[in-house]
């Protein structure tokens, strides 16, 4: 056990100071030159950003920039917003205007026997965004003389939330101190090191299609919006504005009483009006294109309006009417649970419901993805669909907190993919969560997205080198909430490591299948928050901290005993399923009609149920275990077959997390098995792998990962 231990702490890699370390991300144009096409030249305005930064990135990787030309010949590469006047005359002004300021068309257009490409935009910030799709599809061997491309975002704001204090910690970070922010940092300073990572930090959220930050915790210190900070934020903001990305901030409720001198943070009174008004300005004065605030409030201890008597729609708008002349929005966090006795799972939808429609225009409810907190798997929150009068943003968590952190290999895009893909049957069959949330079904003013992020100083700034393509799976779903996890899959990989089809069909098909296998040797079956407290990496099942809330601890959601295992939230129980629509509510109401993979989420089974496959659920528990242990295997077998494509670092680094990944699934299927075999009373099935530790051994596991948080 003491081994398991030691590897499942190894977060670093001894790697050479001129070593690959992962640090370019998928913006890797090694290829360009053998593989692109030679444009004659390109017809641009070179004063456009979004042009630098193609002839930047051409002339890096080839050593040369494209020739500017003028006129319309053989070959070449036309970039211009629909009023430049290249753009003019080849008629597409019309698809333009429909594709939005954020859109944009790539054709493939002949005319007198003349062939080029073309990359146009209505405005020079969806330029950008064409100028680095043109560049995807270039890097993954996808050009081709027959282009027909458009596209314009899912939603309006994609915002990467980023949890990290004014110390340089990061909460639930794994990947090394804040790139924002300095251990003890009393005088923010700025170095060239800072611009320059800022800077590339900027290009990677851009080629991807992320147009927002939110610099700092929810959890968040009134010092934030003190003069010295606010400095600070307005040189990131001139970093990341060309890449047409707005800064926001996470505030504190109570910042009036605690920065501001006030004597209450009461959203009616007139003076914490006046002072959120004045401040608003202040920041405005600074950084004229700020985005606007994220709010956590009244929830796990945080001041809020509920303190003075008010309500969150109260707190919410008064924040709203500060920003409204300035343009900003408020993203106000729905994760609230209060203490008591009734389920968890249900109490965001019961505090927010009798608020639809009583949020300012410039107000966004942020949902976290499931009714409880990120798990590795939940159904949908049911807000999604039933507020109808109030715009919802969904909020997904790129960093692992649940999931093994920067360990663990886990493709969060089949999550998210599953996520947004549910039918919440709002509005009849087909009311997915994407369709409510991005103004399909709700014709929103406002529509964003929000991925918890899980970025940090480490070399490859994600801890582990697949974490990588969590943040660009976040991206590329907020920019189309419709694509496939196999095609993003499939771009990052060819954008990372190889394009060759031995490397990709392999790897891809690790990834896609990550998330499940992590299901199984974790929580199967509908089971959830069994984790170890506080830190949440690895089991405890068994967990019981003396004054600690019941809702903290995970027997308040397994309910294991001799009669069974599972959460009741039947109409028979807490009858959480009557806050979805139907079908849903009478499918999730029935254990026969449940999804196995909801059964435990909605049911209080006993250990001889008979389940879908035939098995009774105590079998079918073990070999789901066991099917997640094996799975992780083979994900170890097919990296070490790829070797000869990647270099020696980055397989170093990966093989080395695939081994902890698979010590911890047993260590996850172990403890679980082990601890619920004892109100089972019945065997482990004997044709699935025996256990290798002892219960009592790994009960007395505790580790210190506090230098996490």
């Amino acid at each position: 056990m003491r081994n398991l231990i030691a590897f499942t702490l190894m977060l670093l890699m001894v790697i050479g100071v001129n070593a690959e370390n992962g640090h370019q991300l998928w913006l890797r144009f090694d290829r360009l030159e053998a593989e692109s096409p030679v444009f004659s030249g390109i017809n641009a305005d070179k004063s456009k950003f979004a042009v630098k930064e193609f002839q930047q990135i051409w002339k890096e990787k080839t050593g040369k920039l494209l020739p500017v030309v003028s006129g319309q010949i053989d070959n070449q590469l036309i970039v211009g917003t629909r009023k430049d006047k290249n753009i003019l005359s080849l008629g597409i002004d019309k698809e333009l205007v429909r594709q939005g300021k954020e859109g944009y068309v790539i054709k493939t257009i002949s005319k007198q026997n003349k062939t080029f490409t073309v990359v146009a935009s209505a405005d020079e910030k969806g330029l950008l965004y064409g100028v680095y799709h043109l560049l995807r599809i270039l890097q993954t061997g996808e050009f081709n003389k027959a282009l027909n491309i458009s596209e314009k975002p899912s939603y309006s704001v994609r915002v990467l939330n980023h949890w990290d204090n004014l110390d340089g910690t990061i909460e639930r970070g794994y990947a090394g101190r804040s790139i924002f922010w300095r251990y003890s940092e009393e005088h923010p300073t700025i170095t060239d090191k800072d611009i320059s990572l800022w800077r590339e930090y900027a290009r990677a959220n851009a080629s991807i299609g992320i147009n927002g930050s939110v610099l700092n915790n929810v959890n968040a210190s009134p010092k934030m919006l003190s003069e010295e900070y606010l400095l600070k934020v307005k040189a990131i903001a001139s970093e990341l504005r060309p890449y047409n990305i707005k800064v926001y901030l996470s505030i504190n409720f109570s910042s009036p009483t605690n920065l501001g001198g006030l004597k209450t943070s009461d959203p009616l009174n007139p003076e914490v009006k006046m002072w959120w008004a004045k401040k608003v300005n202040e920041i405005y004065k600074l950084i004229p294109d700020f985005g606007g605030f994220l709010v956590k409030a009244n929830s796990e201890g945080l001041p809020g309006p509920q303190d003075f008597g008010r309500t969150h729609a109260d707190g919410a708008n008064m924040l709203a009417d500060a920003l409204k002349p300035h343009g900003g929005i408020v993203m106000w966090r729905a994760f609230v649970y209060d203490a008591g006795k009734d389920d968890r799972a249900k109490l965001a939808y019961k505090e927010f419901m009798p608020l639809d429609g009583q949020f300012r225009d410039n107000v966004i409810i942020q949902v976290k993805n499931g009714p409880i907190d990120f798990q590795p798997r939940e159904p949908f929150s049911p807000l999604f669909g039933a507020m109808k009068k109030t715009p919802l943003m969904p909020e997904v968590q790129i960093t692992q907190e649940y999931l093994g952190f920067s360990n663990h290999l886990v493709f969060l895009s089949t999550m998210w993919e599953e996520f947004l893909e549910s039918d919440t049957y709002c509005n009849g069959k087909g009311s997915t969560v994407a369709k409510t949330t991005d103004g399909t079904i709700f014709k929103q003013k406002l529509t964003a997205i929000a991925g918890v992020a899980n970025i940090g100083l480490d070399a490859n700034w994600c801890g582990h080198q697949f974490a990588q393509a969590n943040w660009y799976a976040f991206g590329r779903l907020a920019w189309n909430n419709s694509l496939t996890s196999a095609k993003i899959a499939d771009e990052w990989i060819k954008q990372t490591f190889s394009s060759d089809a031995k490397f990709v069909e392999p790897v891809k098909s690790m990834m896609l299948e990550s998330r499940e296998a992590t299901v199984n040797y974790m929580m199967p079956l509908g089971l959830h928050h069994l984790f170890a407290y506080g830190h949440h990496y690895g089991p405890e099942p068994w967990c019981d901290v003396a004054g600690a809330r019941q809702d903290w601890m995970p027997k308040y959601y397994h309910n294991a005993s001799v009669k069974g295992i599972g959460f009741d939230r039947s109409t028979t129980g807490s009858n959480a399923v009557l806050q979805y629509f139907s079908p849903l509510k009478e499918d999730f109401n029935d254990a026969n009609t449940c999804p196995d993979k909801y059964i435990l989420w909605f049911h209080f089974l006993p250990w001889d149920f008979k389940m879908k496959s035939g098995r009774i659920l105590w079998d079918e528990l073990c070999y789901t275990y066991d099917k997640g242990v094996q799975q992780t295997r083979e994900f170890q077998k097919n990296w070490d077959k790829a070797e000869r494509f990647v270099d020696p670092e980055r397989f170093t680094q990966v093989q080395n997390r695939l081994r902890i990944q698979a010590h911890d699934a047993v260590w996850w299927k172990d403890a679980c098995l082990l601890y619920f075999q004892q109100f089972s009373k019945r065997p482990i099935p004997y044709d699935i792998e025996r256990p290798v530790y002892k219960l009592d051994d790994l009960m007395k596991i505790k580790l210190d990962l506090t230098h996490h948080n």
